[in-house]
Parts: C-alpha cells; sequence; structure tokens
C-alpha cells in the first residue's frame, strides 16, 4: 500500500495549471463578462411575456424577439474575429462592451416611442455587442492554458453565466412584470374606453430603469478591461502571427468544427426556446399567474447553474465528451415528459397531452443537464485548429442564430400545444448526443490550404 501510493500524488502534481500562472485575476476579470451578457440574454424570456401583453401581439410575433437578438450574433461574429485578430482580444472586449451598452441605452427612447420595430433594433444593438465578447472570450478562456484543461477551464468560466441568468430573470420578474394581466375581453374593453393606450405606455415604460443601470455597469467594466494587461501569449503578439495564417476556406475541412457548429445551433435553439416559452408552458398546464411562472423560470437557472458547477467538478473524473452525450441522453428523457410522452394505462396507449405539474418540473430540471452543453461543444470544435481557431470559435459564435430560428419555429408548432412545441428541443438534444459520442472526434487536417 505504501508503496504504491505516492503515484496518484505524482500523477496530480504534474497536472498543468487551469489557467497561465500570474493571470488568476485577469481569468476573472473576463469571467465575469460571461456573467453580464447572460442579463440580456435572459430578460429576452421576460420581455417575450411583456411584449404579448404590452403590444397585444402572438407568440410568434414576440418569438421575433429572439430573432432580432441572435440576427446580431450571426452577422457580426466575423467581424468580431477579423478585428480581434488584427489588434487582440482587449479590442474585440471593448468594442463589445460599448455596443452592449449602447443598446442598453437605447431602451430608453424605445420606451418613450412605444415602437416595437424600435425595442427589436435595441435588442440587435445589444448582440452585435455580445457577439464579440462571447467570440473573444470564449476563446480568450479556452486557451488561457494547457489545451487538456480547455473544456474545464471554459465551464468554470461560464459558471458565471447562470448567475447573470439568475440575476436577470429576479430583475424581470420583480421590476419588469406589473402582474397587471389583461384578458382579450380586457383588452377589447380597454381599447373602447380609451385607456389601453395608457396601460401600453406604463407597461413599456418599465423596462427603462433595469437597461439603464445595466448601461452604466458595462461601461464601468469596459474601463476596466480597458487598463488590464492581456499575456503576450495569448493576446497580441499570437494575434500578429495568426494574421493572414487563418482561412475560412480551411475551416471546412475539419469535421469537428463543421459538426460543432451544427451541434451548437441545435443546441442554442433548445435553450433559448424552451426558457424563451417555459412561462408560456408553466401557465399552459397549471393555473399558475406570469410571477409564479416566472419563479419556475428562476428555478430553472438556479439549476442551470448548479449543473455548470457540478459538471466542472466531475470533469476530473469523466471525459467532457462522454459527460455531455449522458446529459443529453437524460435530457431526450425529460422532455419527452414535457412534450406528453406515450403512457400506458390497462392495455391502452395514449399521448398525455396536458403534462401538468409533471411536465413542469421535467422542464426545469432539464436545465441542469442542459448547463455544460455550451462551452463544451466549443472547446471540442476549436480543439486543434491552430491559427484558424479565432475564425473557427467565430463561426462556432454564428451558430447562436440557432436561437433565432428555432424559438420562432417553436412557437409557431405551440398553436397545437406548448408540450407538443417541446420535441424540437427534444430532437436537438438527440443530435447533440450522437455529437458527444461520435461527431466531436478529432481528424487529421493538412496544414495546405
Amino acid at each position: 500500500m505504501n508503496a504504491t501510493s505516492p503515484a496518484p500524488l505524482a500523477a496530480e502534481s504534474k497536472r498543468p495549471p487551469l489557467f497561465l500562472a500570474g493571470y488568476g485575476l485577469l481569468f476573472f476579470l473576463v469571467s465575469a463578462l460571461f456573467y453580464l451578457w447572460a442579463l440580456p440574454n435572459n430578460l429576452n424570456d421576460i420581455l417575450i411575456k411583456q411584449f404579448m401583453d404590452a403590444f397585444d401581439i402572438s407568440r410568434y410575433m414576440a418569438g421575433l424577439v429572439q430573432s432580432a437578438f441572435y440576427l446580431g450574433y450571426f452577422l457580426l461574429a466575423i467581424p468580431a474575429a477579423l478585428l480581434m485578430q488584427k489588434r487582440g482580444y482587449k479590442a474585440g472586449l471593448v468594442t463589445g462592451l460599448l455596443l452592449f451598452a449602447g443598446g442598453a441605452f437605447l431602451f430608453w427612447p424605445a420606451a418613450l416611442e412605444q415602437s416595437y420595430a424600435f425595442f427589436l433594433m435595441a435588442l440587435f444593438v445589444i448582440a452585435s455587442g455580445l457577439s464579440f465578447l462571447e467570440t473573444g472570450a470564449n476563446s480568450f478562456i479556452a486557451h488561457l492554458g494547457d489545451a487538456s484543461r480547455s473544456e474545464q477551464r471554459l465551464n468554470l468560466a461560464q459558471s458565471f453565466n447562470p448567475l447573470g441568468s439568475i440575476t436577470a430573470v429576479w430583475i424581470g420578474t420583480y421590476f419588469i412584470f406589473s402582474g397587471v394581466e389583461l384578458s382579450p375581453a380586457q383588452v377589447a374593453a380597454a381599447k373602447r374606453a380609451g385607456t389601453y393606450a395608457a396601460y401600453v405606455r406604463s407597461e413599456n415604460l418599465r423596462v427603462i430603469p433595469p437597461y439603464l443601470v445595466i448601461a452604466g455597469t458595462l461601461l464601468v467594466m469596459a474601463l476596466l478591461i480597458g487598463l488590464a494587461k492581456f499575456p503576450a501569449e495569448t493576446a497580441a503578439a499570437e494575434d500578429a502571427l495568426a494574421v493572414g495564417k487563418g482561412s475560412f476556406s480551411r475551416l471546412f475541412r475539419y469535421r469537428h468544427l463543421v459538426l460543432a457548429v451544427i451541434a451548437q445551433f441545435f443546441y442554442v435553439g433548445a435553450q433559448v426556446g424552451t426558457w424563451s416559452y417555459t412561462i408560456a408552458y408553466v401557465q399552459s398546464y397549471t393555473q399558475a399567474g406570469e410571477k409564479v411562472a416566472g419563479y419556475v423560470l428562476t428555478a430553472s437557472l438556479v439549476l442551470f447553474a448548479l449543473g455548470r458547477w457540478v459538471s466542472t467538478g466531475l470533469m476530473r473524473y469523466v471525459s467532457p465528451g462522454r459527460l455531455m452525450g449522458i446529459y443529453c441522453l437524460v435530457n431526450v428523457g425529460l422532455l419527452a415528459v414535457a412534450a406528453g410522452a406515450p403512457r400506458l394505462t390497462g392495455l391502452t396507449l395514449h399521448l398525455r397531452l396536458a403534462p401538468g405539474w409533471g411536465g413542469v418540473d421535467a422542464l426545469a430540471l432539464s436545465s441542469f443537464f442542459m448547463s455544460l452543453m455550451f462551452p463544451t461543444i466549443f472547446a471540442l470544435g476549436v480543439k486543434q485548429l491552430g491559427p484558424d481557431r479565432k475564425l473557427g470559435g467565430s463561426i462556432i459564435i454564428m451558430a447562436i442564430i440557432g436561437g433565432g430560428v428555432l424559438t420562432p419555429i417553436i412557437g409557431l408548432i405551440s398553436k397545437a400545444g406548448m408540450a407538443t412545441a417541446m420535441i424540437v428541443p427534444l430532437a436537438c438534444y438527440a443530435f447533440i448526443a450522437w455529437f458527444s459520442f461520435a461527431g466531436a472526434k478529432v481528424r487529421a487536417v493538412s496544414p495546405a490550404a
């Protein structure tokens, strides 16, 4: 026993550090950005319900909130990568923070104008900034240390993200939701009485204070990032060497990268679609009001946060790809319950079309198991890309458009029932499970373009 006991200790001592020595403070400063960009992402889930009430629009029209938002990610990801190739990570992150702050400030005139289109434009500007932040921060964290621990390092940084998600839902539930929900009959009566315009205005004005506070916080963070010293190993020096070497045409030769882009598209669509309609799902199958439904969404995000921390620890013992595959299979089962899975009553097989609180619980629990997917897919996708990693990372960030594509589709299918619409995220997790076990394997690629 004594003769063999030093071996594990020796192996542990040889394990590379999680991030570059001397840059722990910078690691946590950049990780704070993961917290900040979670705020608008999850406030969108509140805005969908808020705009349905304030503008009297359908779920499909309200789903355009996500379409406008994720279009910003799609269009700005490559420009973000090109800027960071030329100017370094710091320039990209500061640019992202300033765009993010500008979009948040635009909520003020949008609310005063009572214009849904103006709100959509503000969300597009916010997402443009987030595209810079996510392209830069994910790549920076993934490569701020030994490659063998990139998934664990990125999952740790991403653990700050659900804390921002929880904060966002709390802000939305307490400061944006008024608790005043008008039925179609009450809307018609208010229009006849001439009081509906005042109701819409009061609902719209509730979004101004939270977004102004967020904008001010972002300006402070931009100053801190601008003053921070970035390591040459992963910033300006490496960027200078990489200029002109990254190749868009070569990206498509990395099979694992292409599959990671597809997996990320489906993952973000599943995550955003699930959270965007959690409130609607709860209200469809229970007697709960919007505030109780908001608490359910908050609980989902708490589970998501817990999942991130637990998964980061488990990656010391289980490979990230295998762990993600297991989580995906669990979520396929949970979404089957939320979708009204077939059940046997005696000898009769039938669909349970009204899942009730059981379906709500399954939907909320799925957040725990989706928690590790975004950072793990990203880290697996950019492995062994060499000088192509920034461009490759930007393509994966572009795949976030999945949230804008699949959310309206879920909204359309929800006309047949919110439970039925949960088949969409179920199918997404099935593909990601295959990617986890097989598609993420890296194959050798010739360096020639």
